[in-house]
Parts: C-alpha cells; structure tokens; sequence
C-alpha cells in the first residue's frame, strides 16, 4: 500500500510538472525562429466578417506581419465566435485574449466616461467624429481602462447612427410616438429614445432580423454598415439619415499581454494598430457614402432632410447630466 502512495505521488508530481511547462499566455501563439520570438495574436469581435471593424482587424494583421518582418500575425474572430463582448473583457483582464474591438455601448457600462460618444447629434458627420479620437480628453478616457487590466488603444468607427422602419418613414418626433426601436442597451440610448416616446428593445444583433420581419419590432437604430452587413434593406421600406449618434468600437489590449512582450514589439504592436485603425476610420467614411449609395439604388425610401429642432430639449437634459463627468463636459464643449 505504501508503495502504491509513492508512485501515486511520483505521477501527480510530473502531471504539475508538465501543466507549469505548458503555462503561461493561453491566448498567444509564441514560438522562436532563428532565435526570435514570433507571435500569433488573436483578436475578438461581435461584428460579421464583412463589417468595418472586422475589416480593420484583418489591416492590423497585414501591419503587424509588415511591421515585424513576419514575426507577427493576428488571427481574426468575428461575430462573438469566442464569446460574448462581457466574455471577450474578461478574457482580455486575465490575458487569455489579446485584444478586442468592443463596442463603446458595452464599454460605456464599464467606464462612464466613454458615454462622451453617444452625446446627441454632437457631431456633424462621422469625418468630424473620427477627428475627435486624437483629443486629450479622449486619450484620458482610454487611460481609464488601466484600473481594469485593460489597454485602451483606439476607437475605430462604424458610422453614424440612423433609423431604419420596416414601414412608415420617420420625419419628425411625432412619427416616433410608441414605436419599438431596436436599440443598443446603453444608458444614454435607453433615456434618449424613451425621452422621445419610443419603446427602446434592446436585443442581441443576430435576433434582428427575424425581430424586424415578424414585426416583434418596428425599426431600429443602427450604422449603414451593420444595415448593410446584416441585409436588413430586404424587410424594410424607410430609412431616416438622423445622424443622432457616433458609434465607436474601444480597442482594447490585454495589459497582461503587453506586458509580457519586449519594449521594442510593444512599439510595433501600438504602431501597427494605429496605422490599421487610420486606414478603418478612412473606409468607414468612405463605406458611409457607398452604403447609402447601395440603398438608394435597391430602392429604399431615404429621408435625408430631417429637423432636429424638435430633440433639443432632450439633447440638453442629456448633456447637462452627463456633464456631470469632467471628461465629458469637456468633451461636449470641444466638440460644440
């Protein structure tokens, strides 16, 4: 019997022995090459593999293996296929996941400042939206991730927010009344589409399409690009050009994984992201004339002119709550 103990014991030993050798980083591929070490990085999303961001997050692999002399690469894993976005952070805080492009409503729950980006109609177009992201304000917001584990790299843009009706266009704030919008659930899009008498429905994005053609919902708030991607254009007639909302996507890093590269890859990895990102937010610009475009020609019936005067009361009561937050406040007077 004590014979048995011991060799029980001599197994149980080597089984440790071999987890600890096996340990370390579950998320990137490491292996050496020449004596180089070469990673291949994995990157998560809830976006199709068609959507701009996802597209951005194929660009970054491009830079990376560019900008590393092919000892980096990124795998790319689009529409939630590790997880939901509640997943994809909490995989990166415990760095089993390398970076993420998370929506900013996701982030927003996590991090109050981030809201500064859904302030109502604060911008003119998705070019003046994108030119916010180099402001000092925004770069303070993305620090604020630290606390978490998190790296806060960029916001990469999907467009502007819009609203897409299975019947009947939206021209004023009346055409709204008890309406059942589709909506993202973020605070500020709950008390910004309830203040104006519609029912806000948050659910996931996959369930929209049936939701929209069944009629569990009347229309949606959404980006062309996610319009687009989702084919939501074959079950609806009338699409208003509100422009309401910026919609940015936080990417985000594992610190854990940064910290475990040499200071010299940490600069490629950041420049190789900023550079995928400028060339995204350059295609989300160019996708939002193109998509609208596409649109038009399939037929559907597009409300370009559309008065905001009737929302002023409701963008003020928003800003002048969430100017409570500094970063916002000043965000909102920068970006006035």
């Amino acid at each position: 019997m004590r014979k048995r103990n011991v060799i029980v014991m001599i197994l149980s030993f080597v089984f440790i022995t071999i987890l600890a050798a096996c340990g370390g980083n579950e998320s990137t591929d490491i292996s050496e090459t020449d004596g180089e070490q070469t990673y291949n990085f994995r990157v998560s999303l809830v976006t199709p593999p068609s959507h701009g961001w996802t597209v951005t997050a194929e660009k970054f692999n491009e830079e990376l293996q560019a900008r590393s002399d092919g000892r980096m690469s990124a795998e790319v894993f689009p529409s939630e296929q590790l997880g939901s976005e509640a997943d994809m952070v909490q995989q990166m805080e415990i760095g089993t996941l390398d970076f993420g492009f998370i929506t900013n409503a996701y982030m927003s729950t996590r991090s109050e400042s981030l809201n500064a980006w859904f302030m109502p109609f604060l911008f003119e177009d998705l070019e003046a939206a994108s030119q916010a992201r180099d402001s000092e304000e925004v770069g303070k917001m993305l620090e604020e991730l630290e606390a978490q584990g998190l790296v806060g790299l960029d916001f990469s843009f999907a467009g502007e927010r819009h609203v897409l009706m299975k019947d009947g266009a939206i021209q004023s704030q009346e055409d709204l009344q008890g309406k059942k919008l589709r909506i993202i659930g973020n605070p500020v899009m709950q008390e910004f589409w309830s203040s104006l008498g519609v029912s806000p429905t948050p659910m996931p994005l996959g369930e929209v399409y049936s939701s929209l053609q069944t009629g569990v919902i009347d229309g949606i708030d959404i980006d062309l690009d996610a319009l687009v991607s989702l084919n939501l254009q074959e079950i609806s007639n009338d699409l208003t050009l509100t422009k309401h909302m910026a919609f940015p996507a936080v990417v985000i890093m594992s610190q854990k994984v940064l910290d475990s590269l040499s200071p010299e890859d940490q600069v490629i990895v950041k420049e190789a992201m900023k550079a995928a990102v400028d060339w995204g937010v350059a295609d989300a610009i160019q996708r939002e004339k193109d998509n609208l475009e596409l649109l038009q020609q399939g037929g559907l019936n597009i409300v370009d002119e559309f008065d905001t005067a009737s929302f002023k009361s409701v963008q003020e009561d928003i800003y002048s709550k969430y100017s409570s937050n500094e970063l916002i406040q000043t965000f909102i007077e920068n970006n006035q």
